[in-house]
């Protein structure tokens, strides 16, 4: 692989978004309201890379395969583990359990689908809706990673960010189904 895609802005914006999650992690090991807001401005950040890194690649050309792979590995791990930790600190729990789950599910059975297709060469295009849902995703996150210590600034912060968290599930249940219903010719062929 040539040093210059590997070391090129796109791929460095997503290396550090896979690098933000242990960061963000981290801070959960301390105490106090100063370390969430520092897991936030961590999150924001990678969020913000995630919009860029693709832009970039499109604008300057300089579209990888490793790219194409390491985009959304970073976008379900930042995700996926924020909230884990989210769930393991007791800012998600209840109910809201089952929104979580249900991201976290849907990003497996996809990841599956979407390695089975492409062992069949078969492409499935990300709709404006997934987008959409990633965004949710992340807005919904960004809320529950400031969490107590939004709700001493803004009251309702974790409550709008488990609010944000079940209309993530429910576009993630119908952005799932809608991958699924693209794949499933490819399946039954099979």
């Amino acid at each position: 692989m040539k040093r210059n895609i590997v070391l090129s802005l796109p791929n460095l914006l997503t290396y550090g978004r896979i690098l933000a999650v242990p960061a963000v992690t981290a801070c959960f090991y301390f105490e106090g309201n100063t370390p969430r807001w520092i897991a936030l401005g961590i999150f924001i950040l990678a969020a913000v890379t995630d919009f860029f890194d693709g832009y970039l690649a499109r604008a300057w050309q300089q579209q990888s395969a490793l790219g194409r792979m390491l985009d959304p590995i970073a976008d379900k791990l930042l995700v996926s583990v924020c909230l884990l930790v989210l769930a393991g600190d007791g800012t998600i729990g209840g109910w809201s359990m089952i929104a979580a789950i249900i991201i976290l599910c849907r990003e497996i059975l996809v990841s599956g689908l979407r390695e089975f297709l492409a062992e069949l060469q078969v492409s499935v295009p990300v709709t404006k809706l997934a987008k959409w849902k990633t965004t949710v995703q992340l807005i919904a996150v960004a809320f529950l990673l400031a969490g107590p210590a939004g709700d001493t600034v803004l009251p309702g912060t974790t409550l709008a960010g488990l609010t944000a968290l079940w209309l993530a599930a429910i576009l993630t249940l119908y952005t799932g189904y809608d991958y699924f219903r693209a794949g499933i010719g490819h399946l039954i062929k099979e």
